[in-house]
């Protein structure tokens, strides 16, 4: 099983990202799971999702502690949240960011692999808002390979209807763009 866990702020699409990679991954003939952890919280506050995919069914129903991939849809998180905590070993970390797999590294001071990919720059030029998600998902994809490409591209479909094309067009950049260093 292939636990995430998704950083962001309210309303930048972290629980939406979280429901299209489970649809995806269903698709694709996996069991997946998305739930997003959040109070009262108002748009900009910090929030989490998680998504969990695997090949048998899942019976889990709690947060992701120790996830094997951590994402980070606005840098500006990890001055007040320890994003790393619970990484497991080998884990990945992408994060939104213009700074290279390096000095994201140095900075979280972790051991894992590291993608990078500037989604704000992306989802501004590609659909002119600074909603990072469907470029983070390309990221992901790209790390991981956690769900295929068509998959994802008939959830992005479904879920956003006219505006679609823009969110795969920020997905494809993404998938471009993004720089991994491996741990």
């Amino acid at each position: 099983m292939i636990e995430i866990r998704i950083h962001g702020r309210g309303g930048q699409g972290a629980v939406t990202s979280a429901e299209l990679v489970a649809i995806a991954a269903i698709d694709d003939g996996k069991y997946a799971q998305a739930f997003p952890s959040f109070g009262p919280e108002r748009r900009g506050a910090p929030v989490a999702a998680f998504i969990r995919v695997s090949d048998k069914p899942i019976r889990t129903r709690e947060k992701v502690y120790v996830p094997n991939v951590v994402m980070v849809l606005d840098p500006s998180i990890l001055k007040i949240v320890n994003v790393a905590a619970g990484l497991k070993e080998g884990g990945t970390v992408i994060i939104n960011t213009s700074k290279t797999p390096e000095e994201m590294a140095r900075l979280l001071n972790v051991k894992a692999k590291i993608a990078t990919v500037d989604a704000t720059k992306i989802a501004m030029e590609s659909m002119g808002v600074p909603i990072t998600n469907t470029s983070m998902l390309g990221a992901l994809v790209k790390a991981t390979g956690i769900v295929s490409n068509d998959a994802l591209g008939k959830a992005i479909d479904k879920r956003f209807g006219r505006i679609a094309e823009k969110n795969k067009t920020a997905f494809n950049r993404a998938m471009t763009e993004t720089i991994i260093r491996e741990s």
